[in-house]
C-alpha cells in the first residue's frame, strides 16, 4: 500500500511516499480501507513540527473515511462496513490517515450510516463533530440566537447549518464581503462583516461559538447577551493566549468555555449523523486532490484566496 511519511518537519516536500505493507489486524485494532480523508490547516502546522507531541517519522492524518478492510479479533466490527474514524490519537500517537490502509483501535473506529460519495462524507468527521459539541457546549433552546464569529471556516459552516436544523436563529460573520453570499446560501439568517476585528453590528445574541479567538474574544462577548455562553472553539490567528484581558468588565453575567474534539462520544456521533442525515446537510468542498498530490493539497489549504470550502483527498 502506498503511504505519506513524515520523517522530519518542513514544507511540503517533507511528505514522502513510501510502499508498505497493509497492516495486520490485532485483537483490539482494525484495519481499514481509506476512501477519503480531508486536509487540515493545522496538519500543515504538524508537518512543520509546530506539534511537539508528535514524533516523526509519523503518517500524519487526524480523520478517514472507509471500509472495514479486516477487523480485530474481537471486534462487532464486519468487513465492507463503512466506518469513520477520527482523533483519539490518530495521525499524532499513531499512523493517521494519509495512506491507503490504517490500523486503527476499535474504541475510535465509528460506524455510520451515510448515502453520499466517500469525498462527501469526508467533509463531515471532525469538522461537524466540533460544531455540534460547540452547539451543545453554548447551551442554546431552540428559538435563541447563536452568533458564530469565523463563519467561512469548516467548523464555522458546520455549526450554521447544525445550528438551523437544531432551530435556532443563526447569525455569522466574514471579512470578506464577496464570501456573503456563501453563508446566506447555507442559510443563515444574517450575515456580519468583521472590520478590523469589530463587527459591524449593534446586536447581541444568546450564544457565541467563536472561531477566531484571541484579538477579537473582547469584542465577541461584547455581543453576548446577559446570562449567554461564549464558546471558544478555533485560534485560526495562531495567537493562544487571552492578554490585558478583563474579566469583570467582559464576563459579568456571562459564561465562558472552551470546546474541542479530542474527546469522542460515540452517541453524540450517532445523534450528528442522525441531523445530517434527516436535514441533508453539508457545506462546500473546495477541491479534491488525489494521494499522489498531497503535497499539492497542503499548499492549497493554506492558500487565503482559494473558495471557502474544505479539502478533500480521494484514494479512489
Amino acid at each position: 500500500m502506498k503511504s505519506v511519511v513524515v520523517k522530519q518537519a518542513g514544507g511540503p516536500e517533507v511528505l514522502e511516499f513510501e510502499e508498505r505493507p497493509i497492516p495486520t489486524a490485532t485483537q483490539n485494532q482494525t484495519v481499514i480501507k481509506i476512501h477519503a480523508f480531508p486536509v487540515h490547516r493545522y496538519e500543515v502546522l504538524t508537518r512543520e513540527g509546530g506539534s511537539p507531541s508528535v514524533k516523526f517519522p509519523r503518517v500524519i492524518g487526524v480523520e478517514a473515511v472507509g471500509e472495514v478492510y479486516h477487523p480485530s479479533k474481537t471486534s462487532q466490527l464486519t468487513a465492507g462496513q463503512k466506518v469513520i474514524t477520527f482523533m483519539g490519537g490518530l495521525g499524532r500517537e499513531f499512523d493517521g490517515s494519509y495512506q491507503e490502509y490504517a490500523l486503527v483501535p476499535d474504541s475510535i473506529i465509528y460506524p455510520i450510516t451515510y448515502n453520499g460519495t466517500w469525498t462527501e462524507l469526508a467533509s463531515y468527521p471532525e469538522t461537524f463533530y466540533t460544531a455540534f459539541g460547540a452547539l451543545k457546549a453554548t447551551r442554546l433552546q431552540k428559538g435563541q440566537s447563536l452568533l458564530v464569529r469565523g463563519g467561512t471556516t469548516g467548523v464555522g459552516m458546520a455549526a450554521l447549518v447544525l445550528g438551523k436544523a437544531l432551530g435556532l436563529r443563526v447569525a455569522t460573520t466574514t471579512r470578506q464581503s464577496d464570501r456573503e453570499p456563501v453563508l446566506s446560501n447555507l442559510g443563515a439568517d444574517e450575515v456580519i462583516l468583521d472590520h478590523n476585528d469589530q463587527l459591524q453590528t449593534s446586536s447581541k445574541y444568546d450564544g457565541v461559538i467563536d472561531m477566531v479567538g484571541v484579538p477579537v474574544v473582547v469584542d465577541s462577548l461584547s455581543h453576548l447577551k446577559n446570562g449567554g455562553t461564549y464558546t471558544l472553539v478555533g485560534m485560526v490567528t495562531g495567537q493562544w493566549v487571552w492578554k490585558d484581558f478583563d474579566p469583570f468588565t467582559n464576563l459579568s453575567n456571562k459564561y465562558a468555555t472552551v470546546y474541542d474534539s479530542s474527546q469522542v462520544d460515540g452517541h453524540m456521533v450517532q445523534k450528528m449523523f442522525g441531523l445530517i442525515n434527516q436535514n441533508h446537510l453539508e457545506i462546500p468542498i473546495s477541491k479534491v486532490f488525489k494521494l499522489n498530490d498531497i503535497q499539492e493539497a497542503h499548499r492549497y489549504v493554506m492558500k487565503k484566496d482559494r473558495p471557502v470550502g474544505q479539502v478533500i483527498v480521494s484514494n479512489d
